[in-house]
């Protein structure tokens, strides 16, 4: 048999590609329609993802921070800032609660967007899967992701008897750094929004921890995705104080720290959006497993405070004026359009 062409096989694969958005289509059944096309997220480890992409997807991220603000919000200097001030703006109505994994699919996805429509950036958001770095391993310094050339640079600058800068966090053990980041491409770029609700100008620090990453393991996420229905699922991968013990989003945060640690301000890292990129890829992997009935699985109350309401696929996922105004039905199926992305 004549061996196939690379050009057939492209084919073939896009072809695939556009097949399963219009199956996305039909099983949602809400206002979706079929993508221009469909892009691949993939994993920063990856060894064939050539150093250039990783050079682009960085030229990308610092264009945004190049960029002027578009929002109003007190503080906002650049595109980069817009979307790390509407993260602090909506904290108390995206954390703990069913719409917490939906409305962070939504803002990956138009900061994807941004990237590549305001940056001139031609690739997916990849994503940092951390249990390649820490299974066997106690801190997550050796990753690629934080490499001083080829990532976005490693811990801060150490300071003695550091505790955890942001919230509670004396009680964990394990802190190394504290201070501003030396290396890397983020070390000379100064944040406006943060630590918390603060506007100030500061420098983006980190403190790797060698606590959480036992939360981050593969262990872990296994444990995470053979939860029976989204309502443990979401805790499960959420974790504290829901739960009495760490869990991957947690974990994920305070193993790289500093910045990160605040649930408030932690887009002022660019790794927060590879890290909520992988615990995205791991709710579009527990969907798979069952998507005629976990394609339209929501649950969760959607404010903390009383009343409490149960979310549903109608509930609308805010942006404010950085996308229009989507429901979590528009967002549950990744392959189909709006958001237009699969993971490889």
């Amino acid at each position: 048999m004549p061996s196939l062409s690379r050009r057939m096989i492209t084919g073939f694969l896009v072809a695939l590609l556009f097949a399963s958005a219009v199956l996305a289509t039909d099983v949602t059944k809400g206002p979706s329609k079929r993508c221009r096309e469909v892009i691949v997220r993939k994993e920063w480890l990856v060894p064939s993802k050539l150093a250039q992409n990783k050079a682009r997807y960085i030229g990308a991220v610092k264009c945004l921070q190049a960029l002027p603000a578009q929002t109003s919000f007190t503080g906002v200097r650049t595109r980069f800032d817009d979307f790390q001030a509407l993260h602090v703006s909506l904290m108390p109505e995206i954390h703990l609660v069913g719409q917490f994994l939906p409305w962070h699919r939504r803002m990956l996805q138009v900061y994807e967007k941004a990237l590549r429509e305001e940056c001139g950036y031609t690739g997916a958001q990849p994503y940092w899967d951390w249990t390649r770095d820490v299974d066997g391993a106690s801190i997550v310094a050796a990753s690629p992701v934080f490499d001083p050339v080829f990532g976005f640079g490693g811990n801060g600058i150490d300071i003695p008897g550091y505790a955890g800068q942001f919230g509670n966090m004396s009680d964990i053990p394990g802190w190394t750094g504290g201070g501003c980041i030396t290396d890397g491409p983020f070390a000379s770029y100064n944040l406006s929004i943060g630590p918390g609700t603060l506007v100030t100008n500061h420098c983006l620090t980190r403190s790797f921890n060698t606590f959480a990453v036992a939360f981050i393991r593969s262990s872990q996420v296994a444990n995470t995705t053979k939860q029976p229905n989204f309502e443990r699922f979401r805790i499960e991968l959420e974790g504290t104080p829901v739960t009495p013990t760490l869990k991957v989003h947690d974990a994920g945060h305070l193993s790289v720290g500093g910045e990160m640690n605040d649930r408030w301000s932690s887009p002022g890292d660019p790794v927060f959006y590879l890290h909520h990129s992988n615990l995205d890829r791991i709710w579009w992997e527990w969907q798979s497993m069952d998507l005629k009935r976990r394609l339209t699985d929501i649950s969760g109350r959607t404010s903390i405070d009383p009343p409490v309401v149960n979310v549903t696929l109608d509930f609308k996922l805010k942006m404010g004026i950085l996308a229009d105004l989507i429901t979590i039905r528009d967002v549950m199926d990744v392959r189909a359009s709006p958001m237009c992305y699969i993971y490889a």
